[in-house]
């Protein structure tokens, strides 16, 4: 069972810390992640995302 996301791990992007819960304010967090694991990966996921989401729109065009 997926716990609540107020509890869950989250990246700041102004700070580079792994935060658990609400600690900064939304515009510098990025998440939630179930794992302190996953989140302090979090920079890799985006830039994995962001490729697949281009290499999608390009073969739409």
């Amino acid at each position: 069972m997926a716990r609540d996301v107020e509890h869950q791990f989250w990246y700041n992007m102004r700070t580079g810390e792994v935060e658990q819960g609400f600690v900064s304010p939304a515009p510098d967090r990025v998440g939630p992640f179930q794992t302190r694991a996953e989140a302090e990966r979090a920079l890799d996921v985006l830039r994995e995302n962001s490729a697949k989401w281009a290499e999608e729109d390009a073969a739409e065009q």
